[in-house]
């Protein structure tokens, strides 16, 4: 789960991490009353949504007058904006935070995520803050400094010093790095976080640090502990189809390719999207209905699949386990005839009950698909979804 950065900051700051005065924003009468509450001279306009690049795309504006403010409030609010995380789309922009200024005197990254290799938090830092930090990884690794969390001990200061030696830091801000980082790491472990990230952690003129920006991700499986974070969720800036999916304990993830994808199991549908593209389509969805679905599941994914516009055709790759072949096939059966099957449909089962669900397809009269093994049906999928365009180009 992801949340906006004047929530991010709003978290950072119940945690102990300094961060600028700020007000969110939805129309631009709010904005010009935020910027009255601040002192100025300097007042920034940050288009708010949960894409990264923002400033590149045209998101994040600095005015040196309220007049300004008024004027770039009015540009950026309802824009789509886009980003490299967007997509050619572009998100329309509906949420606005005005903040004041900052003495800039360096620009710092900072970030923590689970390292699933070792079992520890890894805190990432860089003197190159303000920049995508996947382009500092790429192309110059050795200005990332990293350390290691315990989660049983918990970090300790002399990591904090090590890491706030390595960016060059002297004297006070020393200090107010260690305490800033011991804050994330709170904030980190307490709400059951994902990402917890600063791009950029500013040191001020005064030697003092502030997140400047702020960007934290949650564990979607801890949120039923957390309504706090809940009451964050904007559900305008997720998939609908995510959305709908969700209802029904889906793990479905909306991508870009024209084959709609139903599977049984992570491991299942990570290979069936590899065997797509190596057979020359692009999956236009991660859709794991899970071992233990219903005929109710199964449907609600079938429709989901076929709601988005840009799949031609769908192929749904079942190795029946817990999972029984004739509850998918009777799921996709009464999903195909409630919304109408328009698309081609390629099915392939194997496991248990597999007989009785290719029965249940037989007798449905649909113009299904049948492949005989995966290979067989990833071909077929890929073949009729080319067809399926070339005839409605």
């Amino acid at each position: 789960m992801k949340i906006h950065e004047y929530q991010a900051k709003q978290l950072f700051a119940q945690y102990g991490v300094p961060v600028p005065e700020g007000y969110a924003a939805f129309s631009v009468p709010e904005a010009m009353a935020a910027a009255d509450k601040l002192p100025g001279p300097v007042w920034v306009v940050k288009a708010q949504i949960h894409a990264g690049g923002r400033g590149l795309g045209g998101g994040v504006k600095v005015c040196k007058s309220k007049e300004e403010v008024r004027e770039r409030s009015q540009q950026i609010l309802g824009m789509m904006l886009k980003t490299h995380q967007t997509g050619p789309e572009g998100q329309l922009v509906r949420r606005l935070y005005i903040e004041g200024g900052a003495d800039i005197k360096r620009e710092l990254y900072l970030g923590m995520l689970l390292d699933r290799d070792v079992g520890k938090i890894v805190v990432m830092a860089s003197t190159e803050g303000g920049m995508n930090i996947e382009d500092v990884a790429h192309n110059t690794p050795e200005l990332i400094s990293k350390v290691w969390i315990d989660p049983s001990v918990g970090v300790q200061a002399f990591q904090g010093r090590a890491l706030a030696f390595k960016l060059g830091m002297t004297g006070k801000t020393v200090n107010a790095f260690v305490k800033t980082l011991n804050s994330l790491y709170e904030l980190y472990m307490a709400k059951d976080c994902s990402l917890v990230e600063i791009n950029p952690l500013v040191v001020q003129g005064d030697g003092s640090v502030i997140a400047l920006d702020g960007k934290v991700n949650f564990d979607d499986n801890a949120m039923y502990r957390h309504p706090d974070i809940m009451a964050f969720r904007d559900l305008d800036e997720e998939d609908p189809r995510e959305i709908e999916a969700s209802k029904y304990d889906l793990n479905y993830v909306h991508l870009d390719g024209n084959v709609g994808c139903l599977v049984n199991g992570a491991g299942l549908a990570m290979a069936t999207m590899d065997i797509l593209k190596h057979y020359g389509s692009e999956p236009a969805n991660f859709l794991d209905v899970g071992g233990g679905a219903t005929a109710e599941k199964v449907t609600a994914a079938f429709k989901i699949i076929l709601s988005d516009k840009r799949v031609h055709a769908i192929f749904v790759n079942i190795f029946g386990g817990i999972m029984k072949c004739d509850t998918i096939a009777e799921g996709v059966v009464t999903a195909a005839k409630e919304v109408g099957l328009d698309r081609p449909l390629v099915v392939r089962l194997e496991g248990t009950n597999v007989e009785l669900g290719k029965q249940i397809l037989r007798d449905s009269g649909l113009p299904i698909l049948t492949g005989n093994d995966m290979k067989d049906g990833a071909q077929k999928a890929v073949e009729a979804a080319k067809q399926y365009a070339a005839a409605h180009a």
